[in-house]
C-alpha cells in the first residue's frame, strides 16, 4: 500500500453570512473530493492543542504524527533548513523580517512586499556591518529571512510583525522571560535598532521610496527555536517520503522529517499556484516512495485575506486540477494508494486568521468499507466513523 495526502492549506472555514450561513466548502463545487468521500471514511481532526500557537507549523508537525509539545520549535528553524542553512545542535534559528517602520509605528511586515533581488543587496550589506562569530543572516525570498545566533538563549517573548501593524515598535520589541534570556533579548533589539540607522539610506531604499514604495528600514525577528529532535518517517513509522509544496516551513518540516523535498516550477503558494505540475509531480514521487505529501496553499492566503469567492475559486481548483488527476492517475496502478484529503487547520475568512477548530479529514482505503458520508465539509464529517482524533493520531490511523 502507498500513501498520498492532499493537504488543503486552512481550507476548512466557519458559517458565512453571504453564503446562507454555509461555508465555502459547503458551497464550493467539488466533485472529485466528494467521490473520495463516498468512497472513503471521515471524521474531525484536532490538529492543533488549546494550549498552543494555531500555526501551520503546529498542525503539519501533528498530520505527519509527531507530537507536537515534544518537537515544536517554531517556524524559523523549518525556514533555515529550507533554504538550507547548517544548523547546529546550539543555534538559535528565528525568522528575520526585512518591514517597515513609519513615525516610529510597524508600518506593514512586509517592506511592501519587497522583491527577493532587492531583499538579498540589504541582507548581505547587513551581514558585512552586523555579523560576527556569534550572529549572521540569511537571505530567504522577498521578507521572509532567517537570523542564526550561536548558543542564544531561547528564554523570550516575541511579536510577529503581522500581527501589530500600526503599533509602536518599542512597545512590541524582544522580552527576556527569565535571567538567562535578557543577554540574548538584549543582543536582537540592539541588531533592530542598528539595522534601522543601516538601512535608513541604503541605495535599495532610496529608490524604492522615489518609486512610492515603502522602505525595508528595519529587521525584525520572531519565532525562533533550536534543531528539533525529530525522528525520520522511516525510522518512526517505516515509510519513506516526499513533500510537495511551494512553502518553506513545509519544506523544512520535510527535511527534518526525512523526506525527499521536490520542487515544482510555477509552484506559487497563491491561487495562481501550478496545481497540474504539483499533481503530476505526486504521481511521478509516488511510484518511488512510500508516502507523498502535497501541500496547496491557495486555500490559506484566500481565508487570511477575507476573500469568500476566491477562497471557493481555490477548492475547485484543488479538485479539478489536483484531486481528479491523482483519483484517474493512481486507479491505474497495480499497487494499490490511499488518498487523504484534509486541512492542516481552519482558516475563517471572517476571522483572517488560524484557529484551533477541529478540521474535516478523508481517508480512502480501497480495502476498507466506507460510511455513510458523502459530502466533504465540516459539518457531514461529524457524523464519519472515524469521530474526533487528535494531534498525533491521524498518521497511525491513515497507516493502520
Amino acid at each position: 500500500m502507498k500513501y498520498i495526502i492532499i493537504l488543503g492549506d486552512g481550507m476548512s472555514d466557519r458559517p458565512i453570512e453571504k453564503l446562507g450561513n454555509k461555508t465555502p466548502l459547503m458551497v464550493a463545487d467539488i466533485p472529485n473530493i466528494d467521490k473520495l468521500c463516498k468512497w472513503g471514511r471521515c471524521g474531525l481532526f484536532q490538529t492543533i492543542p488549546k494550549d498552543m500557537p494555531p500555526g501551520s507549523e503546529v498542525a503539519n508537525l501533528a498530520v505527519l504524527g509527531y507530537d507536537v509539545r515534544k518537537v515544536y520549535q517554531g517556524r524559523g528553524v523549518l525556514e533555515g533548513a529550507s533554504i538550507g542553512v547548517e544548523i547546529a545542535p546550539t543555534d538559535l534559528v528565528m525568522r528575520c523580517n526585512l518591514l517597515c517602520i513609519e513615525d516610529e509605528k510597524i508600518k506593514n511586515h512586509s517592506a511592501g512586499h519587497i522583491s527577493s533581488e532587492e531583499s538579498h543587496i540589504l541582507i548581505k550589506f547587513l551581514n558585512k556591518n552586523l555579523a560576527d562569530d556569534v550572529i549572521r543572516f540569511y537571505s530567504g525570498f522577498s521578507f521572509r529571512h532567517i537570523l542564526v545566533v550561536k548558543n542564544g538563549i531561547n528564554d523570550l517573548k516575541f511579536t510577529p510583525p503581522h500581527d501589530v501593524p500600526g503599533t509602536p515598535f518599542k512597545d512590541v520589541l524582544i522580552k527576556s522571560t527569565s535571567e538567562k534570556g535578557k543577554e540574548t533579548a538584549k543582543l536582537l533589539n540592539e541588531l533592530i535598532l542598528k539595522s534601522q540607522e543601516l538601512l535608513k539610506d541604503h541605495p535599495v531604499n532610496t529608490k524604492r521610496m522615489a518609486k512610492g514604495k515603502d522602505p525595508a528600514n528595519s529587521v525584525w525577528f520572531w519565532s525562533a527555536g533550536y534543531k528539533p529532535q525529530m525522528r525520520t518517517l522511516k525510522d518512526k513509522f517505516g515509510v519513506t517520503g516526499a513533500v510537495i509544496s511551494a512553502v518553506d516551513i513545509i519544506k523544512g518540516l520535510g527535511i527534518f522529517a526525512g523526506m525527499d523535498v521536490i520542487e515544482v516550477e510555477g509552484a506559487t503558494g497563491l491561487t495562481d499556484t501550478n496545481y497540474e505540475g504539483k499533481a503530476e509531480a505526486a504521481i511521478e514521487a509516488i511510484k518511488t516512495h512510500d508516502l507523498v505529501y502535497l501541500h496547496v496553499e491557495a486555500t490559506d492566503e484566500a481565508g487570511h485575506a477575507g476573500d469568500v469567492d476566491l477562497k471557493i475559486k481555490a477548492l475547485e481548483y484543488l479538485d479539478k486540477r489536483v484531486v481528479k488527476y491523482i483519483i484517474e492517475e493512481t486507479s491505474k496502478m497495480k499497487e494499490q494508494v490511499t488518498i487523504a484529503v484534509l486541512p492542516d487547520h481552519s482558516t475563517p475568512c471572517e476571522v483572517r486568521t488560524h484557529t484551533h477548530d477541529p478540521v474535516p479529514f478523508i481517508i480512502y482505503n480501497p480495502n476498507l468499507q466506507p460510511d455513510d458520508v458523502t459530502e466533504y465539509n465540516e459539518d457531514s464529517c461529524k457524523k464519519g466513523s472515524f469521530g474526533l482524533i487528535r494531534e498525533d493520531e491521524f498518521m497511525r490511523t491513515l497507516l493502520r
